[in-house]
């Protein structure tokens, strides 16, 4: 047997075992498990009602503690952690931005990272969120809001 160089990386070893498991799961690139990926933008995450009161309570939860940190409080771009980071984290309040994204694209990236979009790595995956679209929907709502 010959030696595999790059089994000795777990970053590596990860990265292929989470692409074999959404492979075999049916996951098909530019296929968002939210709906279209295209050009619906200001709409609501496809399927998705109102974000409740608990989901939006959830949803500001989750972005004090996973998403400030590199994003900044005022979701500026600008926070604690992205002093590091490059790319830097994306500015919420550009409205360029926003314009160029759906709220199904935020909700595929909140869920499945930066680099499922082709955007940085360093935008961690959020699989714990995939079951739970209403927070999901919060967070796009959340991420919006930034803009206005």
């Amino acid at each position: 047997m010959f030696p595999i160089p790059w089994i000795k990386h777990p970053l590596l070893i990860a990265v292929a075992s989470v692409a074999l498991a959404l492979m075999s799961a049916g996951f098909q690139p530019g296929k968002s498990a939210f709906g279209d990926n295209g050009a619906e933008h200001g709409h609501r995450v496809q399927g998705s009602a109102p974000a409740s009161p608990e989901a939006r309570e959830a949803a500001n939860s989750i972005f004090a503690e996973r998403c400030a940190v590199c994003h900044g409080d005022d979701g500026g771009g600008a926070g604690p952690g992205a002093a590091n980071l490059n790319p830097k984290p994306q500015n919420f309040r550009s409205r360029k931005w926003q314009k160029s994204m759906s709220d199904q694209q935020i909700a595929m990236i909140i869920v499945n990272g930066g680099s499922s979009a082709g955007l940085s790595a360093s935008m961690a995956a959020n699989p714990d969120l995939e079951g739970q679209p209403d927070v999901v929907a919060a967070l796009v709502e959340r991420i919006r809001k930034f803009a206005k």
